[in-house]
């Protein structure tokens, strides 16, 4: 994977990836939600292939992420919960479950690139009940290995 960032003007700039490219318009979204965007992102489009992939469908999904970071710099993540909403024609919500858990645990490999500084957790609804509520992720769950300062774009 290569990606090209080019400055534009004032606080803007261009990502340029081998497919497409897009603006980042910082403060209007920094850098850090658009990290956190790609993880749910990420995490989203595992939902919707692992099923698919079983010949089942998901509709009306809905990942929210909310993060806990570090006061000090370079802020790390320390938590990020993350909660999945979404419908199905899983044979039953351990499977509908087991979907959730295979992106974080497995396929997912920007939440699999922080685990092991980020404690994370996450809760379901699946067709409108809520099957599993601040589940912890089974392997890594966050360290203090202290980075150092540096100086960093505006969070």
């Amino acid at each position: 994977m290569k990606i090209s960032v080019t400055h534009k003007d004032a606080m803007k700039f261009e990502a340029k990836t081998e497919k497409s490219s897009f603006i980042i318009d910082c403060p209007t979204i920094s850098p850090i939600e658009y990290f956190l965007s790609g993880i749910i992102t990420c995490s989203a489009t595992d939902i919707v292939m692992i099923p698919k992939n079983q010949g089942k469908t998901v509709t009306d999904l809905v990942v929210d992420g909310e993060v806990e970071r570090a006061e000090d710099h370079p802020r790390k993540f320390t938590k990020l919960h993350l909660t999945y909403n979404f419908n199905s024609d899983a044979d039953d919500d351990t499977q509908a479950a087991r979907w959730v858990m295979a992106s974080v645990e497995t396929y997912c490999s920007t939440i699999n690139t922080i685990r092991d500084t980020t404690e994370i957790s996450y809760s379901i609804t699946h067709n409108g009940k809520l099957i599993r509520e601040n589940e912890k992720m089974i392997s890594g769950g966050g360290s203090k290995i202290d980075m150092g300062d540096i100086d960093a774009c505006c969070s």
